[in-house]
């Protein structure tokens, strides 16, 4: 199993890593959950990009990403989440690729979350380009609807790594504990036969608040926590995250 080392941040080994986001609007907002996210004790920062006011400026989004990197101190993984895929804002795939690219060349930044159903080309050409500049790519599916079939989730896992994704990651909406178990299921499955490279995944939601904290026994190598305001439904408090994780 290959892992992803930032700094002194190992993904895929160990216990799961602890991911905060940042959802502030304004650059006030966003340096303020940066300076919580780095007293939090969590091990790396998500930026969601999609939630902040200036985004649409994209060399200038880019350029304030070194602020944000500087604030936080820790490892930065970048976020655009798409409006199909859960986000807040919506934005043309040209123009996503392109806001990408102006990210890559202001280079302020560790990881970068690319979305597995994007125009498969441009994310080719984007995860190299990505490699190219010594960034990591986080690719991800997110499924807000339903927890899809235990094969399809392996095989939405295995098309990333196709994609030559660095961590792969899917989150899935439950609507009974069959469905967390068949999340969890998957993962092992995956985790034990066919992953070569850290994994990421999720149930969401208040039944799927399980599968946050149980990574290390079914091969899921991050989580999610909040500092201040959660990203996603189902997310726990840091502090309760990593006090649950040290038990385990």
């Amino acid at each position: 199993m290959n892992t992803v080392s930032v700094g002194s941040t190992v993904i895929g080994a160990g216990k799961p890593k602890v991911i905060v986001p940042i959802v502030g609007k304004t650059r006030e907002e966003i340096l303020s959950e940066a300076k919580i996210a780095k007293d939090s004790q969590c091990d790396i920062v998500e930026w969601r990009i999609d939630h902040f006011s200036e985004i649409l400026d994209f060399e200038a989004a880019a350029d304030f990403c070194q602020e944000v990197k500087a604030a936080v101190d820790l490892p930065l993984l970048v976020t655009f989440r798409t409006l199909k895929e859960g986000g807040v804002r919506p934005m043309a795939d040209d123009d996503y690729f392109e806001m990408y690219h102006a990210f890559i060349k202001a280079g302020h930044f560790d990881l970068m979350d690319v979305e597995l159903f994007m125009p498969a080309e441009s994310v080719n050409i984007l995860v190299e380009t990505l490699h190219k500049n010594n960034k990591y790519v986080v690719m991800c599916n997110h499924d807000f609807d339903q927890t899809p079939a235990k094969i399809e989730i392996i095989n939405r896992l295995k098309m990333m790594q196709e994609k030559n994704a660095d961590i792969c990651k899917i989150a899935v909406m439950p609507k009974s504990i069959a469905d967390v178990i068949t999340l969890l299921d998957a993962t092992q499955e995956m985790y034990t036969e066919y992953a070569d490279r850290p994994l990421i995944t999720m149930s969401m939601g208040k039944l799927g608040v399980v599968s946050r904290v149980s990574g290390e026994t079914f091969g899921s190598a991050a989580t999610f926590g909040a500092a201040k305001e959660a990203s996603a439904p189902g997310q726990l408090a840091v502090k309760e995250l990593k006090e649950i994780l040290a038990t385990l």
